[in-house]
């Protein structure tokens, strides 16, 4: 079952599973087999259409590794596709009337990342993002990566208590937000956690509360106590501030953590998935790849994106996949809005469309459904949750996505691990979560035993592979039961 990205619930401790070594021998064996009867080996074109299949009955499978793996951070792949199409459509924001090419986009990206290290802020520090989709969002996801800086995506309905629990969980030193949007006051809300920020230096906050966190930036209305993002932004645009940008980018790896997503706290207090460059640049280039993203042409490649962006569908599935292919990131509305979908799609000529089961029925279901010109539809993600049969066919043949992917996977897995292909039969994609991702294993396993079931039996999913985050924050103990010493992943 596709279970919502970053949701998932961890099980039990399970024992050590020696399962994935007794596969490895029948895969093997198997290969040497079919090698020695003659069988023809499938040609890059055909193995890019497939996916390997479980060998000697028992739940464990590896993904293709006939590709290599990307050693780059976000920012040099930002870099890479701005040089490579610098003219293409990068970003468009409709509520903002904002729309950016690769090259303008990457100007951007490099003044704000310059401008949050000319306020003091370094390699390694903590910035909350807080607040709906936006323009701002955007920026400061790649403006953190190109600096070295780690993001926490905040979710943008905490109040008080839950804002004040990750932002001291994770040591944040500045957090970016918005002054409200709708019924969510933001300033009020910093208020009743940080008093003194009313009378404090813009940069210079002193907390009782929470005393790592030193800088509040605003997003769109001068705030007391806080600096203005434009003024941040127009600071790094000098030639001394973008010099120490290049300076510090000479020290990132693409083995640093890069981004921090709280999952959810339904066995007790959010925990924060630790993320790498390495883990979204990689599994951000295959969503892309099974989408064939590189067979199409700039028009054929243009994404509406209603998810959240501080979960890992928006911002892996979207933005990063923007990033890696050059395709058009179309931010539909600042929360999902199921007509401003459609206005999108049918305005600024969408391709692709990324949702989960709920905000599909939503579209749907619009009164005024049939009015939208969707002619340019090709294809699109769902994930999240259970997808019922009927509503994959409605999506397929009510909005011409026949290309449509049905994607499974968590946060601590940077998130996709299983994944439809485009040409899937309805079938396929109606009664599977599609299948395993390259450069990633999976097995079932028994946990009461620990041990590697066969196929067709219930049991726990293990994951491992690139995909694996680098642990939870500051939670030794929890990583260690979420992720076994030989670096299985289990996902409860």
């Amino acid at each position: 079952m596709a279970v919502y990205v970053g949701m998932l619930r961890l099980g039990r401790l399970c024992a050590r599973s020696p399962g994935a070594l007794v596969a490895r021998a029948a895969l093997s064996r198997s290969w040497q087999e079919a090698r020695l009867q003659g069988v023809r080996p499938l040609s890059s074109e055909e193995a890019d259409r497939t996916a390997p299949l479980p060998i000697g009955g028992l739940s464990y499978i590896q993904g293709r590794t006939r590709r290599r793996l990307i050693s780059k951070t976000v920012g040099r792949c930002l870099d890479a596709t701005a040089q490579r199409v610098p003219d293409q459509e990068a970003l468009i924001v409709l509520q903002e009337n904002i729309r950016l090419t690769f090259a303008q986009l990457k100007e951007e990206v490099d003044k704000a990342a310059s401008g949050l290290l000319s306020i003091g802020l370094r390699k390694g520090d903590r910035l909350g993002m807080w607040g709906p989709n936006s323009y701002a969002w955007v920026l400061i996801q790649l403006a953190t990566a190109q600096a070295g800086i780690i993001l926490v995506s905040v979710n943008p309905a905490y109040q008080s208590m839950e804002l004040e629990y990750v932002l001291k969980k994770v040591g944040c030193k500045a957090l970016v937000f918005p002054k409200q949007f709708k019924t969510q006051q933001y300033y009020s809300i910093l208020k009743q956690i940080c008093p003194e920020l009313e009378t404090a230096q813009p940069g210079a906050l002193k907390s009782q509360r929470l005393p790592e966190l030193t800088t509040l930036i605003s997003v769109d209305a001068p705030l007391p106590g806080t600096l203005l993002l434009d003024e941040v932004v127009a600071a790094g645009s000098t030639e001394q501030h973008l010099a120490q940008l290049r300076h510090t980018q000479q020290f990132l790896s693409c083995h640093d953590p890069i981004n921090i997503q709280f999952t959810s706290g339904t066995t007790g207090s959010p925990k924060g998935a630790t993320l790498s460059h390495y883990n979204i640049v990689n599994n951000s280039n295959m969503i892309g790849e099974r989408l064939r993203l590189h067979q199409k042409k700039p028009e054929e490649s243009r994404l509406v994106l209603p998810c959240p962006l501080y979960h890992c569908l928006g911002s892996v599935g979207g933005t990063m996949v923007s990033v890696m292919y050059g395709s058009t990131l179309i931010l539909s509305s600042p929360v999902f809005n199921g007509k401003n979908a459609l206005e999108a799609i049918s305005r600024e000529r969408g391709s692709f469309l990324y949702g989960t089961p709920t905000m599909f029925v939503d579209i749907l279901n619009q009164p005024d459904f049939s009015s939208y010109d969707i002619s340019t539809m090709r294809g699109g993600v769902i994930a999240g949750s259970p997808v019922p049969p009927e509503l994959i066919r409605a999506i397929v043949n009510k909005m011409n996505m026949k290309e449509l992917v049905v994607a499974y996977g968590t946060t601590e897995n940077s998130p996709v691990t299983f994944m439809s292909f485009p040409e899937d039969t309805l079938e396929q994609k109606a009664e599977s979560v599609g299948r395993i991702m390259p450069h990633t294993e999976a097995q079932i396993v028994n946990t009461e035993t620990g041990t590697l079931l066969e196929l067709n039996t219930p049991g726990e999913l293990y994951i491992r592979g690139y995909c694996v985050m680098l642990g939870y924050w500051d939670e030794p103990q929890k990583t260690e039961e979420a992720v076994s010493h030989d670096k299985w992943y289990r996902t409860g």
